[in-house]
């Protein structure tokens, strides 16, 4: 079927409607030999196009469906594949895209409390609990924060340096190197200066030359927002958050931690130390579509002090009418840049609720585990170099004596022939491959045979 087709859609074909798109995501799992059909982006678009024909037809089709379905679930749906990021067979995916689908089918929006009254209830319960998460709270001293939902990374960390401009006015940004390009993207959307970049010599910010380059950066309190990472995109690094916080506390700069990627183990008490410092942030993002296991969007932005969020206030009177909100309704234009907004927040209360924060943890721990495994049977391996024992769970490595050229053909060749789906890093002016393990269920035998692949594509 056409996403644009003209064809009615109403009750009494949701429910065949829907009973084919779980059938088509159930055979994409079951039946798929690989991540990706073989030839590439060529094939891939050459059968989308056949399964989409005219994008203005007049009528349905259910088999176009199912193609569509199908060919959207390569490189999601194979439980087998090692480098697998998401799958039906993942409990918290599973519960996620269950809930996620009901949410697509009830259609609130949460522009305005009557359009939406128990996804606005359910947002202020469970972002009260990821902003207690992230901040800490005990019944004598509860959080003076708040989370706002968002479509992701990028969006959040835009959110924050908008917030920091508008709380403070003239704001220079401060970053490392390994800081996620959409920080710097920000400050152009935004009409900042170029942010201030200071070296990352080991992949993560050094706090001497942060130290440095606030010194040298004088202005009213607040107007330095230093920008650190926790869990950088190349090699999943976490910059030294507790001497950036106190760098931070003694210039009187503002502090925001993307963790977009390392949020995620605040779940597990076994890896949850490694963000000491992220309570000290004003702002720090989070993207529970890494290790939360949610499908996209799943972002978050958590604030320190509510009062930072006055800052997105908006009136419209079709919306939030003075005597609605004086009346207590709540008002939502405050919580996003956004007006219409899908309830992204179900599916993460219902995979917070199914598995809780124990069974979060775990498949944090698992997943962690599998990269300290996969790391050393690369050090073991004299075939190959391995950069250096994963932090979280990413793990970069290359073909011993490669080229750059050898190793980026490496990576097309897996890709384009459908054996696996592999990132790129440069690192130490060379390019390294990519393996972010975010499948629980990934075992020894799969990542042996994906150290095979990669030794039987590499030339000699």
């Amino acid at each position: 079927m056409s996403p644009l087709a003209s064809g009615p859609q109403g009750p009494a074909t949701l429910r065949p409607l829907l009973t084919t798109v779980l059938e088509a995501l159930q055979a994409g799992a079951a039946t798929r030999d690989g991540p990706l059909p073989a030839g590439g982006p060529t094939a891939v678009a050459t059968r989308l196009r056949e399964a989409l024909g005219d994008p203005l037809s007049d009528h349905g089709d259910e088999d176009a469906l199912r193609t569509l379905v199908q060919a959207l679930a390569e490189g999601a749906a194979d439980p087998a594949h090692p480098l697998c990021t998401a799958h039906l067979h993942c409990p918290p995916l599973a519960v996620a895209t269950a809930a996620d689908l009901a949410a697509s089918v009830l259609n609130p929006s949460l522009d305005s409390w009557d359009q939406a009254p128990a996804a606005s209830e359910l947002e202020t319960l469970v972002t009260k609990a990821l902003t207690a998460e992230v901040y800490g709270e005990t019944d004598q001293a509860p959080t003076t924060g708040d989370t706002l939902v968002t479509t992701g990374g990028t969006e959040s960390n835009q959110l924050a340096l908008l917030l920091a401009r508008e709380r403070h006015g003239h704001t220079q940004l401060v970053c490392a190197a390994n800081a996620h390009h959409s920080l710097r993207r920000a400050t152009w959307l935004l009409g900042l200066p170029e942010p201030v970049t200071v070296p990352a010599p080991a992949g993560t910010m050094d706090p001497a030359a942060l130290g440095e380059a606030l010194t040298a950066l004088k202005g009213p309190r607040g107007s330095l927002l230093v920008a650190a990472t926790a869990g950088t995109t190349d090699a999943g690094l976490i910059d030294p958050l507790p001497d950036i916080a106190n760098l931070c506390e003694a210039h009187g700069a503002r502090l925001h931690i993307d963790a977009a990627y390392g949020g995620g183990l605040l779940f597990s008490d076994r890896h949850r130390p490694k963000l000491d410092g992220l309570a000290r942030a004003h702002t720090v993002t989070l993207d529970l579509h890494k290790l939360g296991w949610q499908p996209v969007a799943a972002g978050l932005l958590a604030v320190r002090d509510r009062h930072d969020l006055t800052a997105l206030a908006h009136h419209t009177d079709y919306l939030n009418a003075d005597d609605d909100t004086e009346a207590g309704l709540p008002d939502l234009l405050g919580r996003s840049l956004r007006t219409t907004r899908r309830p992204d927040i179900l599916k993460i209360a219902v995979t917070l609720k199914t598995l809780g924060r124990t069974g979060l943890g775990e498949l944090v721990d698992q997943v962690c585990a599998r990269a300290g495994q996969f790391a050393e049977l690369i050090h073991r391996h004299p075939h190959f170099e391995l950069h250096d024992r994963p932090t979280i769970s990413t793990v970069l490595f290359r073909p011993t004596d490669a080229t750059d050229d050898a190793v980026a053909a490496v990576r097309r060749t897996l890709l384009t022939e459908g054996r696996a789906v592999l990132g790129r890093a440069r690192l130490d002016d060379r390019l390294w491959l990519k393996a972010t393990l975010l499948n629980p269920h990934t075992g020894a035998d799969d990542l042996t045979a994906l150290l095979k692949l990669v030794e039987g594509h590499t030339p000699r």
